[in-house]
């Protein structure tokens, strides 16, 4: 039975003028779109299926990520269903000399589990077996998605 840290996933991505909006910030399309890609691996991770999106359950863009720095995206399987994985999410921008991080972004996704026909598959149960799981599950279930 796969556990919560099992699925945890963290993943960086530099910010490029290309990914940028108007406000030479990181567009938010391309960070919906970095979020949407680490947490389908987690959700695989948990599964050991293909994950397709579902639902954003929640998205909030706290503070922008400028070109230059380093987009932080963490991921975890915080919660399951029959055959939907939740999965929390995570962005921070990081300043790439220094490693000093501050938190942009924090979102909830949901993912289905899918067969090679694009039919639902079952997920197994998800386990807390660590201190660090448990205070990762209840941090997202708090966050109330």
């Amino acid at each position: 039975m796969p556990t919560v840290c099992d699925t945890h996933i963290e993943n960086r991505f530099r910010v490029q003028p290309h990914h940028a909006n108007n406000n030479g910030t990181l567009h938010g399309g391309n960070l919906m779109k970095w979020l949407d890609e680490v947490g389908a691996m987690s959700a695989m991770r948990f599964a050991g299926e293909t994950c397709v999106t579902a639902r954003v359950n929640e998205l909030d863009f706290e503070r922008p990520i400028e070109i230059g720095d380093t987009a932080l995206v963490e991921a975890y399987v915080y919660d399951a269903g029959r055959t939907s994985v939740h999965v929390a999410l995570r962005a921070w921008r990081e300043e790439p000399r220094t490693g000093e991080t501050e938190k942009t972004t924090e979102s909830s996704f949901t993912f289905v589990a899918i067969d090679a026909d694009g039919r639902p598959q079952p997920v197994p149960d998800l386990s807390v077996e660590s201190e660090e799981g448990e205070r990762l599950r209840e941090r997202a279930l708090e966050a109330d998605y």
